[in-house]
């Protein structure tokens, strides 16, 4: 599996964790800092991130591919749509949650929330 990392390091702990919670061995690790300029357009800027992501068309539709989103709202929302537009899915995620009484602060893995599924459930609420 392959893990989009959009926000802070992971440890070996998160990962062992999302290894247990996927059941699915972490082959690849990318990681993608995002630190983007508030005066200027957030896409053109997320477009050079995904630069550092060199996988073909038929590995974005075929690869194994977890998420570890951005935290500002916005970069996300566009992060999502960009990822589904290269995948044709939505994929899956990692939700972080802080340790408790931690110090310094720290973070643990929460779970993996399977966007897709929840995109596909929703679907049936239109009908």
């Amino acid at each position: 599996m392959i893990l989009l990392n959009f926000s802070h390091p992971l440890t070996p702990d998160h990962l062992t964790t999302i290894e247990t919670l996927t059941k699915n061995t972490v082959a690849q690790v990318v990681d993608l800092p995002i630190h983007f300029e508030h005066g200027q357009p957030f896409q053109p800027q997320l477009q050079k991130a995904l630069e550092a992501v060199t996988l073909s068309p038929q590995e974005w539709q075929t690869a194994g591919i977890l998420v570890n989103l951005p935290s500002f709202n916005y970069i996300a929302a566009m992060t999502l749509a960009e990822l589904h537009g290269r995948m044709g899915y939505f994929p899956p995620i990692l939700r972080m949650r802080p340790v408790e009484d931690a110090i310094p602060p720290r973070f643990e893995v929460a779970e993996v929330v399977n966007l897709q599924a929840l995109r596909d459930a929703a679907r049936k609420e239109r009908y």
